[in-house]
């Protein structure tokens, strides 16, 4: 194993495991969670209980699914892709609701390390060309999806 996909390896283990975490928080204490994570949820609206716990499930779906890639990188891209989905739609949301003005300009930075830059390095790693680099164990330029 090259050590590219061993550092790709650890990674998906850390993100997916902090995805199980904060979905497992998510669903058990929904309210707590909003009160508590740090950032601004207050300027999203009103909590809604039922919405947090719904995203809650989806995080620990994605982070187990992220989890279960990281042990056959060469044979699950294709789960890889789905939860790059997630991830960077739920970036993209985040921005254009800067853009648009219903989040304040705050939420760059508030938002970054735990929404904005985990999508934008899983979208990165959704690329074909780097995730072959990455991932393919032969010495061949191997261009397109794995």
């Amino acid at each position: 194993m090259k050590p590219k996909q061993k550092i790709l390896r650890a990674f998906f283990h850390i993100v997916g495991a902090a995805m199980i975490v904060n979905g497992i928080w998510m669903f058990s204490r929904s309210i707590d969670w909003c009160f508590h994570i740090p950032v601004d949820m207050l300027a999203t609206g009103e909590p809604n209980g039922h919405l947090i716990r719904d995203v809650g499930f989806a995080y620990i779906v994605f982070g187990s699914a992220l989890n279960w890639c990281a042990l056959k990188l060469e044979s699950r891209r294709a789960v890889f892709l789905m939860v790059s989905f997630f991830m960077v739609a739920h970036a993209v949301g985040h921005v254009i609701e800067i853009l648009i003005g219903l989040l304040p300009t705050s939420h760059w930075w508030i938002d970054f390390p735990l929404v904005l830059f985990p999508g934008l390095i899983l979208g990165v790693l959704a690329i074909p060309d780097v995730w072959t680099s990455l991932v393919d164990d032969s010495d061949a330029d191997v261009p397109g999806l794995v």
